[in-house]
């Protein structure tokens, strides 16, 4: 007993591959734009938390901020009450934010320093010009 074909069995019997091809090229199409919309709507996503975790990291930089300006506002008076002379002690903090700003700075200058960019990527770039040179030499 022979089966009768499906529907599908028929279309893909009666369809040029012409056709066909046109129908897989299209439908391609649709799942690109598909997956290019859902990469947009993550990204949005993504970007917005990462706005609002932005707002708050800055939020809290201020309030870092805030807290080590009213320290030193606490440490220049407590150590003027122990010379008895708020001038001084304002300078003696200062001198102490000033060799903590040096230490910082010095540290940070010797970290970009070592920093190498991408080398290896620059080296993989640069070897894109002899293999092509090569392709055009084997045609």
């Amino acid at each position: 007993m022979v089966d009768d074909p499906t529907p599908s069995e028929q279309k893909a019997a009666s369809t040029s591959l012409g056709d066909l091809l046109g129908e897989v090229t299209q439908d391609l199409s649709v799942l690109m734009r598909q997956e290019i919309a859902l990469a947009k709507a993550e990204l949005k996503e993504s970007a917005s938390k990462a706005g609002k975790g932005a707002g708050m990291m800055g939020g809290a930089g201020y309030a870092a901020l805030m807290a080590v300006f009213f320290l030193s506002v606490a440490l220049w008076w407590g150590i003027g009450d122990l010379i008895d002379n708020l001038g001084w002690s304002a300078v003696i903090v200062a001198l102490l934010w000033a060799v903590i700003a040096a230490v910082l700075f010095f540290v940070g200058r010797n970290q970009i320093k070592e920093v190498k960019g991408a080398p290896r990527t620059v080296e993989s770039l640069g070897k894109i010009p002899d293999a092509l040179k090569r392709n055009e030499e084997n045609r």
